[in-house]
């Protein structure tokens, strides 16, 4: 995927000092330290000679209070760097800001270098950040940490960064609208879901559900309800009758997915939510995902209603009732077996 556009500007007071191969964003490798400073965070065979000890002198011969000078939005020279792409002179004022432990520096928005970083899909100056001590699980202005962003950007590779570089994540840490990361990896693959017509969008919808698959495999938890209505992923997935994502939650192998399956947000299971998708082309074929993994259609919500009692008039909600009472007769022999 190509890099966020950057809303990022280079100060005047700094230009002077940049070497005139940095102003092109395209040089993103890190060279060869040629033995300056001890490097932690990057395999020498990763760089090139001379560029990153080029980088390190030019820093250097900057004081401390021109590298922590903001500009107009509050940016310094490392949000800068961060956002244009520019690996070696980031993670030479980087390892310099460690010292003064400066690396979690805010802007504006509360945005740290590393988190505008993930904003600007730079996964090599994110895992840098992260080897040079920057705080992962730090959030912005709306409570959003480093794995909410890239989850809600859908940048798999920014996630699959984090993970690799062994740090203590909070996984089910909640942004201020009260979601986990996964919560907004489902959300953002929802929006995309629904606009599915281009090759670039079925390639974001598919780089979007890469990351909910690397959340769950890094330990995010399935049965998570978010703050505001109890939803749960499943929930999120199929009020926007989003298909493919809730037959792959289905056919996750895990302990206890008949209750994942009958949870309730408010009252509602995603039965419920699926017998309201009135107008949706996909909601017969999620309702018989549903009661094929064990949805019960006796459960009732607030106002007493069964997921029957809110299909729509017509023909299509005839077939599905008819769907609904086979389910009711597999629901009733489920009870059986379990009293027995």
């Amino acid at each position: 995927m190509t890099s966020t556009a950057s809303p990022y500007t280079v100060p005047q007071a700094f230009e002077n000092h940049w070497p005139q191969m940095v102003m092109n964003p395209s040089c993103n490798s890190l060279q060869d330290p040629g033995g300056f400073i001890q490097v932690s965070a990057v395999s020498p065979r990763e760089m090139e000679p001379g560029k990153l000890d080029t980088a390190r002198q030019k820093i250097r011969s900057l004081n401390i209070s021109q590298i922590l000078h903001e500009d107009e939005d509050g940016d310094t020279l490392l949000h800068i760097y961060a956002a244009k792409g520019m690996r070696e002179f980031a993670y030479a004022v980087a390892e310099l800001l460690q010292e003064y432990n400066q690396l979690d520096i805010k802007e504006h928005r509360g945005k740290t270098p590393l988190l505008v970083a993930i904003t600007a899909n730079q996964p090599d100056i994110v895992k840098d950040l992260i080897l040079l001590g920057a705080d992962v699980n730090i959030s912005d202005q709306n409570g959003q940490t480093a794995l909410h962003l890239a989850a809600t950007y859908g940048l798999s590779s920014i996630i699959e960064g984090i993970n690799s570089t062994g740090a203590a994540l909070n996984i089910e840490a909640r942004n201020f609208e009260g979601l986990t990361p996964l919560h907004c990896a489902v959300i953002s693959h929802n929006s995309t879901f629904k606009k599915q017509l281009s090759m670039q969008q079925q390639v974001m919808a598919h780089e979007k559900m890469i990351c909910i698959q690397l959340l769950l495999h890094m330990g995010a938890n399935i049965f998570s309800q978010e703050i505001k209505s109890n939803k749960t992923v499943l929930h999120l997935a199929v009020q926007e009758g989003n298909l493919p994502l809730v037959k792959f939650f289905l056919e996750l192998e895990f302990q206890d997915k008949q209750k994942f399956v009958n949870l309730k947000a408010h009252g509602n299971t995603a039965l419920h939510m699926a017998a309201g998708l009135h107008n949706d082309d996909n909601q017969e074929q999620i309702i018989r995902l549903l009661l094929a993994h064990g949805a019960d259609v006796s459960i009732r919500n607030l106002e007493n209603d069964q997921a029957v009692h809110l299909l729509q008039p017509g023909e299509k909600g005839e077939r599905i009732k008819h769907l609904l009472k086979r389910g009711r007769a597999m629901t009733s022999s489920r009870h059986q077996n379990i009293s027995l």
